[in-house]
């Protein structure tokens, strides 16, 4: 039985490790969310307290900035069945989790190293094309001070040579 709730989305990870049909096949039988616009303040406790609402969750793995390892903004959810992974998707997709709107989909299963954001300043990629100020995501947008760093080491570069 298939709910436009629960259906796959089109996004898929270019960085899964198969083919398109077997990628298609790991997220029809998946038991892993991915959880996405998460406040980088939002606790592990938090997230357990909302979804196992659905089911009994087996494991959740914090997305966490490649280099200062603290969140940014994303985690996945693991449950021991499907159909607890499907009423995740039917009823959280969408909440207000710490005043911020999750977004929920389906994942083919977590790996050692996704939780890493794939950024170039070690956090989202999303992130980093931000031009507004928002809070829960560590205020203004990353990637306007990591050019900032960029060009003060050239410039010191610069004085000392």
């Amino acid at each position: 039985m298939s709910a436009g709730s629960i259906d796959l989305s089109s996004y898929r990870d270019q960085h899964f490790k198969g083919s398109r049909a077997e990628q298609e096949r790991s997220l029809r039988e998946s038991t892993t969310l991915y959880v996405g616009n998460l406040s980088f303040y939002t606790t592990e406790e938090q997230i357990h307290e909302l979804f196992s609402r659905c089911g009994e969750v087996r494991r959740i793995v914090m997305g966490l900035d490649k280099y200062k390892k603290t969140p940014c903004g994303f985690c996945f959810v693991e449950y021991y069945t499907r159909p607890e992974a499907e009423n995740a998707m039917r009823y959280v997709n969408g909440t207000r989790l710490d005043d911020r709107l999750i977004r929920v989909d389906w994942d083919a299963g977590f790996i050692e190293g996704r939780q890493y954001g794939r950024g170039k300043t070690g956090g989202q990629v999303r992130d980093e094309y931000r031009t507004d100020y928002d809070a829960g995501r560590g205020g203004y947008v990353t990637l306007m001070a990591f050019s900032k760093n960029i060009v003060h080491k050239e410039d010191a570069c610069h004085r000392r040579c």
